[in-house]
């Protein structure tokens, strides 16, 4: 899969980020004709911290970039969800939409392969040391340098084209933060079924635990600026599970907490994390980055294709309009599920509705969208909160 690159002639498109994202955008690009090189500072299989929740609205997209289903090695699929609120339960549902469950070191490595085999060039185990935006020109730390007609951003939250684009890569006062650890498998066959869900694990945040054949993915996430104590927070979670210890818990910036409205500039694009492309309630970005990787390198490839490559980013701004939609829909419903003081108003629309919860997996599935799950959930909001909430946009 590895191959050695061709200069000076500029690709196409160059790639920085080989996750999900990257590998989306890589295979379509590589299918529409592109010559398209990926750059990333690992060499994969590489570990990455994330709970590996891939949703039915992953596996759409999954399937329609890379032509094939998802296959029983690499994912596996959970039929069964609960929700709890602190300590009290919220429901639990059998018979959900199918979500799946897997290991980035393996996911990661398997989408890279794909795109690899649809023509995009590797170039792994190698760090940017400048990227040179005027020139369209990347330089590369063992003194090589890729020049690039389109460029794209899919090297995750601490992206450094977003800072060589707008000079910082997230905003400090609404990223969010999580910790993680691979518990040992769970014994209990219903428990060993069951995606589980902790709102108020941590501040406006969550708990997860994911069980899987190998290990159990526990971790906390929320805003990091409204939890100091994370630690503290995943100590607890993992005392409440008695799954295990949580001593040796890994952490990473997780942009759940807002977006890019303008995900790019003139020939620069972004997408996945970088992108800020992030579920800001449930902190799912797998599909969202299969997606956004998938419509940049449609964006960059109509642009090349009509002589217009300083112009993919208004392309690519128009075509990720529901993936914004989805998200400022679920920036309105943020202050029910995470505020201390909604609580009781979010356990009666959502923990005390099984119709909400349904409408919630079917939006994960990708059946359904957000404004569904906000019309639900705002027939059982008095009138002002609702009013309130949806001028704050929170």
């Amino acid at each position: 899969m590895l191959r050695a690159m061709r200069a000076p002639d500029p690709f196409d498109l160059v790639i920085l980020g080989g996750g999900p994202a990257g590998a989306a955008a890589a295979t379509t690009a590589a299918r529409l004709g592109l010559r398209t090189l990926v750059i990333d500072k690992a060499r994969f299989p590489r570990d990455k911290l994330c709970g590996g929740l891939f949703t039915g609205r992953a596996r759409g997209e999954y399937r329609r970039i890379f032509g094939r289903d998802l296959s029983p090695e690499l994912f596996e699929e959970r039929r069964a969800i609960s929700f709890f609120l602190g300590p009290q339960p919220m429901g639990r549902m059998e018979g959900v939409p199918p979500m799946y469950l897997t290991r980035r070191f393996d996911l990661d490595a398997h989408l890279l392969e794909m795109a690899g085999a649809a023509g995009a060039e590797m170039r792994t185990g190698c760090r940017v040391a400048q990227i040179d935006l005027a020139a369209n020109r990347l330089r590369l730390e063992d003194g090589t340098e890729a020049r690039y007609r389109v460029l794209i951003g899919a090297d995750g939250v601490t992206s450094s084209v977003a800072r060589a684009l707008f000079g910082r890569a997230f905003d400090p006062d609404t990223i969010g933060f999580a910790l993680e650890k691979e518990m040992p498998p769970e014994p209990d066959p219903v428990i060993a079924r069951t995606v589980r869900v902790d709102f108020g694990a941590a501040d406006w945040g969550y708990g997860w635990s994911f069980p899987k054949r190998a290990s159990t993915t526990v971790g906390v996430g929320g805003l990091q600026r409204l939890n100091p104590d994370m630690k503290a927070r995943m100590h607890a979670y993992a005392a409440l599970l008695d799954q295990g210890d949580a001593e040796g818990m890994k952490g990473h910036f997780l942009p759940f907490g807002d977006y890019r409205r303008r995900p790019g500039r003139g020939n620069v694009l972004l997408a996945g994390d970088a992108a800020g492309f992030v579920d800001p309630i449930t902190g799912e970005g797998i599909a969202h980055a299969l997606g956004s990787g998938r419509l940049a390198a449609e964006a960059a490839a109509r642009a090349i294709r009509e002589g217009r490559a300083d112009e993919a980013a208004p392309l690519y701004r128009a075509a990720t309009l529901d993936i914004r939609v989805a998200l400022s829909t679920a920036r309105i419903l943020r202050p029910i599920v995470f505020s201390e003081r909604m609580a009781p108003l979010f356990t009666r629309a959502f923990g005390g509705s099984t119709r909400v919860k349904q409408a919630y997996m079917r939006m994960l599935a990708g059946e359904t969208d957000y404004p569904a799950v906000l019309w639900l959930v705002a027939r059982r909001l008095p009138r002002a909160i609702l009013r309130h909430l949806l001028l704050r946009r929170a």
